[in-house]
């Protein structure tokens, strides 16, 4: 059995999110995505002077929904039948990135169950240092997509 929305991602390479995304915060952060395979998706950002800080680096909370939002698309793309929702996020920062940064944003998932998906995350920058992870777990929710 194919599994059309992994075939919508793959189509979608190199695309940004602004393009094709459902989200309202992904068309917002808008990454291109630029990898897809089964269980794993890999998204480019540019951190923009509106997702700084005062110290001018990339926002805690921004980070956080660069990742949030490519786990919640890398759930998506197993094709299944409900909406899954992030019931908790646990995050390590580990450097930070400026504006005009390239970051790369790369999903995991670890254990996909009936009701909770568990994963990971990380957030790169272009000398492959890691400046972020996380794990998460997400939850069924019952809403047919």
């Amino acid at each position: 059995m194919t599994n059309q929305v992994l075939d919508y991602f793959i189509s979608n390479i190199g695309k940004n999110s602004a393009e094709m995304s459902p989200s309202a915060l992904g068309r917002w952060l808008n990454g291109k995505l630029i990898a897809v395979e089964e269980g794993s998706l890999t998204v480019e950002f540019v951190v923009r002077e509106e997702m700084t800080n005062p110290g001018k680096i990339l926002h805690g909370g921004v980070s956080a929904s660069m990742m949030d939002d490519v786990m919640g698309m890398t759930v998506f793309s197993l094709g299944r039948e409900n909406f899954y929702s992030t019931i908790n996020l646990s995050i390590d920062y580990l450097l930070p990135a400026k504006v005009g940064d390239v970051i790369y944003v790369k999903s995991k998932v670890i254990r996909a169950g009936k009701t909770v998906i568990n994963m990971e995350c990380e957030i790169r920058n272009s000398e492959h240092k890691i400046v972020a992870k996380c794990t998460s777990n997400l939850v069924t929710t019952g809403i047919k997509m």
